[in-house]
């Protein structure tokens, strides 16, 4: 028997799960739901929380699994933004989460490996005046999931964009020790900088943090029930990482991003994709039993 599979499956939507039996590893994925992983279980332990209400509904945003944020994470000032002139509306966190992804490839040799791909069209076009190609391809082996992503500017102009993800991880708290080098964060339910030193709350704060100067790229943070390790670890692009929740769900959010929020309104540190160019980037998700 292989080590690895790659099955299709229905549940509402077309589903691929990816499989590593030697590890009791498995990841879903759902290409029509801007290709999200919905769950993602590293070594026997299910890491991520998934509001099914909101997976099955298509019109709704899906609260939970690790959403795509592209071309902005977060939101913009009153939901638009100016570029040449012209004003552009665009949802929260971008067009890539609310859209359907196609299936390029997938395999089951030496890994379990799945590609979707996004184009732009009409759909985007509206919202983010850009032609674009990604492509993302989702990897399990040996009980980690990397997520290798691919953003290419097929337009004649410089893109601007800054991507990032929005992983749900169940949680028994909301009081957590980072393993994190960040020294600072941002507290949006303010918008005051405060020292990071110790246990972070989230419990109560309705807005988010944003953690802002860590010179590692990678986070770690207790697992579902409070016990063993789960460690992200992502490319240098993705500079700040967000800390979200919601009082009463059992979740917290820890969210690599390239940006902070509103940046294509603030433009003071906007990243830019040169015409015919791509950028590379990667993430990856661990878990460690205790």
């Amino acid at each position: 028997m292989s080590q690895y599979a790659v099955t299709q499956h229905e549940d509402v939507y077309t589903l691929y799960t990816l499989a590593d039996a030697s590890t009791d590893s498995a990841v879903t994925i759902c290409p029509e739901r801007g290709a999200i992983a919905i769950s993602c279980r590293l070594n026997g332990e299910e890491l991520f929380y998934l509001d099914r209400d909101t997976f099955v509904d298509p019109e709704a945003n899906i609260r939970g699994g690790n959403p795509i944020l592209f071309p902005i994470c977060g939101q913009l000032v009153n939901g638009r933004y100016e570029w040449d002139g012209v004003t552009y509306p665009m949802r929260n966190h971008g067009v890539a989460r609310n859209r359907p992804w196609e299936v390029v490839s997938y395999s089951a040799e030496g890994e379990a490996v799945l590609t979707v791909r996004l184009v732009s069209g009409e759909g985007t076009l509206g919202e983010y005046p850009w032609h674009f190609e990604l492509l993302f391809t989702y990897v399990l082996k040996n009980g980690e999931l990397h997520i290798r992503q691919t953003y290419r500017n097929l337009s004649d102009t410089a893109m601007p964009m800054y991507a990032g993800f929005h992983p749900y991880f169940r949680t028994s708290s909301k009081a957590i020790v980072y393993n994190t080098d960040a020294t600072r964060y941002l507290d949006y339910n303010d918008n005051e900088v405060k020292p990071l030193e110790g246990v972070v709350d989230l419990e109560g704060l309705k807005e988010s943090i944003a953690l802002l100067d860590a010179g590692l790229s990678q986070i770690g943070f207790p697992g579902p029930d409070g016990s063993g390790a789960v460690t992200l670890r992502y490319s240098d692009a993705f500079k700040y990482v967000v800390l979200w929740q919601v009082d009463g769900k059992p979740f917290i959010c820890v969210e690599p991003w390239m940006a902070l929020t509103t940046e294509l309104n603030r433009r003071e540190e906007l990243p830019m994709v040169a015409a015919g160019e791509e950028l590379q980037l990667e993430l990856s998700i661990a878990y460690t039993k205790a």
